[in-house]
């Protein structure tokens, strides 16, 4: 088997490529600006809560906090977590409680505690009930009457059926065609070939 003349790029057409290649590639890095790793949390509203002898600044990156609405939380005791733990149990409308959880480095913002991307599954009234230990011993505290509000949009049924309806219609358009298709081969006809 041989190549007749003009199969292969002269060197000047190779050239040409790689120099327009690498022209591209040098105006991508040129613009592209440096990503951050992770979107800062920004938190938009603070409460205070005194844990026995420990001041904790707790912080929402949305407010007014509203039912299944994902959003962050950060807990900030006075002078840092370095040297404390803590506990976590949060306790949703009618005294529903969630299961305790220890109060762990937000995953965005290394320096404090917090909770990355939550939502609360229902409207109402929660409490925050956050146990705090360290050098000045254990203390208990709570953030009381915290409110939360409807979720935001359709209801949940509402947007799980709308959601679905490109999916229905992508299996009624596979039942056709292979109803026609069917029907072609069983008449006889062989489908057209390329």
């Amino acid at each position: 088997m041989s190549l007749g003349p003009g199969a292969l790029p002269s060197g000047t057409a190779v050239k040409r490529i790689v120099l327009a290649l690498t022209a591209v590639a040098a105006l991508l890095f040129a613009t592209a600006a440096p990503a951050n790793a992770y979107e800062p949390v920004n938190i938009v509203h603070t409460e205070r809560v005194q844990a026995g002898p420990y001041g904790l600044t707790v912080g929402f990156s949305t407010w007014p906090l509203k039912a299944m609405q994902s959003l962050d939380f950060t807990f900030i005791p006075d002078g840092g977590i370095e040297d404390k733990s803590g506990r976590l149990t949060m306790l949703g409308p009618g005294g529903a409680q969630r299961r305790a959880q220890p109060l762990v480095r937000h995953p965005r913002k290394r320096e404090v505690w917090g909770l990355d991307v939550r939502s609360l599954p229902q409207p109402g009234e929660w409490t925050f009930r956050f146990t705090v230990n360290g050098p000045a011993g254990s203390g208990t505290g709570e953030l009381r009457a915290l409110p939360v509000l409807q979720q935001p949009g359709p209801p949940m049924g509402v947007s799980w059926a709308i959601s679905t309806l490109p999916l229905i219609g992508l299996v009624v358009l596979v039942v056709v065609a292979w109803r026609r298709t069917r029907g072609r081969l069983r008449g006889g006809e062989l489908p057209a070939t390329g």
